[in-house]
């Protein structure tokens, strides 16, 4: 008997709606191929709906999307949006809400892709970042003490608890486990200023160790890790950090592994949902003109197969996205890749149809 998952698709702004496209046509293929089923569900969230109706993220929808068995977004990003507005009423609440608690960033150089690393290749750069998503400074606890005058303050508070930190860290052991290519993982903190928060980190970290024996550790300041990032990247396997550091040290990541065009990422509550997307973002300049790379959410669509344990379709999709990315494309620029958004998407389709 097959299988068939509920979809929920947030296609949002700019050239999301483009890429969720593509990633939707890579899905329908697989489903032809491997009998796997899909219902998608679309959810018209993003910066045109606040602007015109002032819709954010309802309730009803939210309680809704926590019952799909993934989430698949495109971009949240709109430039006639103040800043802020859409990244926090719709983006972290449904971290938040829906305590999407694992940030799952893959830093994979796949064979044709150019990285700007001097002398690395594919074997150099094969690691995962797991971030922890839904604490640390990203919780906007804090606030302005006379806002606008000279002497303004402005506070802005790191919170991390034992249970958000423990959560993070476990899973990054079962993770690098699972992943059973390096058994090693690597803490990435502040111990030498962020003297608090980095404590509660490394001390946890060490406890949670003596239940993975298997596993070798170390630990490294984030600014020393994004240097080795660029320097050696080979000397990593998976490492786990907090909110803020994964998120910088996760864009050092997109670049070395050839650029926002290929990386894509999953944020996961592994007792529940999920959601996929590519890391891009909305790239509102190159909307409707068949120009942006794809390949990012057909990737993140490749993720999405994973965590539903379909082995076989994600490993067919991987293959196909692969094989366009070592035969057929000049660039994963936008405008530059040798085809048109939805022709690479034709290109995958048809490498899924063949193998």
């Amino acid at each position: 008997m097959s299988n068939t998952y509920n979809i929920a698709v947030i296609p949002g702004d700019g050239t999301g709606p483009e890429v969720v496209a593509e990633g939707i046509k890579a899905l329908e293929a697989v489903s032809r191929k491997c009998g796997v089923h899909f219902r998608f569900k679309e959810f018209g969230l993003g910066g045109d709906q606040y602007l015109n109706h002032g819709i954010l993220l309802p309730g009803e929808i939210m309680e809704e999307l926590g019952t799909m068995d993934a989430v698949f977004l495109g971009a949240i990003g709109h430039p006639d949006v103040r800043p802020g507005i859409l990244e926090t009423e719709i983006l972290l609440k449904l971290r938040f809400n829906l305590d999407l608690y694992i940030n799952l960033r893959p830093v994979v150089l796949f064979p044709g892709v150019e990285t700007p690393l001097k002398n690395k290749g594919p074997e150099d750069i094969d690691f995962a970042v797991i971030r922890e998503n839904t604490e640390g400074l990203y919780v906007g606890s804090g606030g302005f003490l006379k806002k606008g005058m000279p002497d303004e303050v402005a506070v802005q508070e790191s919170i991390n608890t034992r249970k958000g930190v423990e959560r993070c860290i476990r899973y990054a052991f079962e993770y690098c486990r699972k992943r059973d290519k390096g058994s090693h993982l690597t803490l990435c903190a502040k111990t030498n200023v962020l003297v608090f928060e980095s404590d509660l980190w490394y001390r946890v970290f060490k406890e949670v160790h003596k239940d993975y024996p298997d596993i070798s550790t170390d630990y490294q300041n984030v600014d020393a890790l994004c240097m080795w990032m660029i320097k050696n990247p080979e000397q990593f396997d998976v490492i786990v950090t907090s909110n803020l550091f994964g998120d910088i040290i996760t864009d050092i990541g997109a670049v070395i592994q050839g650029g926002l065009g290929i990386a894509a990422g999953a944020n996961l509550n592994p007792e529940g949902t999920a959601m996929f997307e590519p890391i891009g973002g909305s790239a509102p300049k190159y909307e409707g003109l068949n120009k942006i790379n794809p390949m990012a959410a057909i990737s993140a669509a490749q993720m999405m197969l994973e965590y539903l344990g379909e082995k076989e379709a994600a490993t067919l999709l991987l293959a196909a996205i692969k094989r366009v990315l070592k035969d057929d494309l000049k660039s994963l620029e936008a405008g530059k890749m040798g085809y048109g958004t939805k022709e690479v998407g034709d290109l995958v389709a048809g490498y899924v149809a063949g193998l």
